[in-house]
């Protein structure tokens, strides 16, 4: 992969993926589809980094939707798919009142609550600002500031839409509202049942690794048993995946696809 351009096919035609490869779970990444599968250095002048540029500036582009989403990880997700992902949100389509229900019924943090507020009230703001405008500015405040941070984006309620050079660092994420920035998500996605929705990112999943056990399935989407069941049930049904594969170098049970088999 040599451009962003390329990077951008690879999304699209993956439908779903990690910027960086982790540990124990299998997903395509940028990284190895454009580098290879070497560890990504600490270096910041290593060529592999310009995918750290491409993430970068496409950043409120809308080419792909990026954000700390599945397994709290740096995940790229394509236009295409995003309406299945936030089908399967805890969003109704009333962005400026739902979160209230969610805080009220335990299903949202305090501190979540305060930088969805400040980001409702005042517009995109970068980490800076929303550490000010949340009382969370001390050294103290990081963790309970960087989980909200990620609960919110793994909800899909907040997303990185550009770069500000705030800070020490000159390099600080300015997020806005999800339903904001994109506001013809949700009509889109409300179009789509939850079963629809699971089955589509399942086949997805299945099309980009070829082969996975249950519990790969559960680690990475993190579905309540019963609803990962029922869309592996009937993925079989559909022919588009077979179960009780054996492999020679395991004693798990696998699936794959049947035109794998």
């Amino acid at each position: 992969m040599e451009n962003i351009n390329q990077a951008v096919d690879y999304v699209n035609e993956r439908a779903f993926i990690f910027f960086w490869p982790i540990k124990d779970i299998t997903l395509p990444s940028l990284w190895v589809a454009t580098n290879g599968d070497r560890p990504v250095p600490d270096e910041h002048d290593d060529p592999g980094h310009r995918t750290w540029d491409w993430k970068d500036s496409l950043l409120g582009k809308q080419r792909w939707y990026y954000a700390r989403t599945l397994r709290r990880r740096n995940t790229m997700i394509s236009m295409t798919a995003l309406p299945y992902f936030y089908a399967l949100s805890p969003n109704y389509g009333d962005y400026q009142n739902d979160y209230l229900d969610q805080y009220e019924s335990g299903a949202l943090t305090q501190e979540a609550k305060l930088i969805y507020e400040a980001l409702l009230n005042e517009g995109p703001l970068d980490t800076l600002a929303l550490r000010r405008l949340t009382h969370m500015q001390s050294s103290n405040s990081n963790t309970r500031f960087n989980r909200a941070l990620d609960d919110l984006q793994i909800q899909f309620k907040i997303l990185p839409v550009g770069i500000s050079r705030a800070g020490a660092w000159h390099y600080a994420f300015i997020y806005d509202l999800t339903a904001r920035h994109l506001p013809q998500l949700s009509a889109t996605a409300g179009a789509i049942s939850e079963s629809q929705a699971r089955l589509y990112l399942l086949e997805k999943y299945f099309l980009s690794v070829g082969a996975a056990r249950r519990q790969d399935i559960n680690k990475l989407f993190k579905w309540r048993p019963e609803e990962s069941r029922r869309s592996i049930e009937s993925l079989i049904q559909k022919c588009a995946i077979t179960d009780n594969i054996e492999l020679s170098n395991s004693r798990d049970e696998w699936l794959a696809l049947s035109e794998l088999t």
